[in-house]
């Protein structure tokens, strides 16, 4: 049984699993319509603008906590056989809020206060969001797993 830390060791593959994330919250916040839509947007391009790679390193920087996460999940199908992209998507609100646990704990850490109220109230729309990528996280996975 190969674990996803195992996979993300392998020489490259680290790199190529982080961009394939980026390419994937760019399509998801690209997807996003409505007002939502607009301010999500528009806070992402604009944290590319004024910090360009930010988004690579943040998703650099957690990746070992959230391939922590979703271990059990991974392991989960693979000890009964089926495809961890289909375990993984049809387990997605328990997925999201393993995920998100990570950002609720740096989140609780800040020693600024106003990054923990404006985190607190886009906690909630945040698992909605996290739920809707999770099929395309597991199948960023398992085409590194392969």
């Amino acid at each position: 049984m190969t674990t996803l830390a195992e996979i993300l060791s392998l020489p490259g593959k680290r790199d190529a699993v982080i961009a394939d994330c980026c390419a994937l919250l760019d399509a998801e916040l690209g997807a996003k319509t409505g007002l939502s839509g607009v301010v999500l947007r528009a806070g992402y391009g604009a944290l590319k603008g004024i910090r360009p790679g930010a988004i690579r390193a943040a998703v650099d920087t957690f990746l070992d906590e959230w391939v922590a996460k979703l271990e059990p999940f991974w392991a989960a199908a693979q000890e009964r056989g089926v495809d961890p992209a289909e375990h993984l998507d049809r387990e997605r609100a328990a997925v999201a809020e393993a995920l998100l646990s990570v950002t609720d704990g740096r989140a609780e850490k800040a020693k600024k206060g106003l990054v923990r109220s404006t985190y607190a109230k886009l906690r909630p729309s945040a698992k909605t969001h996290v739920e809707q990528a999770i099929d395309g996280l597991a199948q960023v996975l398992v085409r590194h797993a392969r």
